[in-house]
């Protein structure tokens, strides 16, 4: 129980950072920020999946016991 609130928290704000690094890629005016905010929106999807399956397999394995 001790873990969960923590890297809820972490996971929020990694995520509120994603959007606002999202926000300035795309309205920055360079050669790099088109692959930056294409690595950004790919984090942006593939980060809160990541975090989800890890609270589900943790979850899993606190059943399990």
């Amino acid at each position: 129980m001790k873990y969960k609130r923590p890297l809820a928290i972490a996971g929020v704000v990694i995520i509120l950072l994603l959007y606002v690094s999202t926000i300035v890629f795309a309205l920055i005016d360079s050669p790099l920020a088109q692959s930056l905010l294409m690595a950004s929106l790919f984090c942006t999807v593939v980060v809160p999946a990541v975090l989800y399956g890890y609270y589900v397999i943790i979850k899993y394995m606190k059943d399990r016991k």
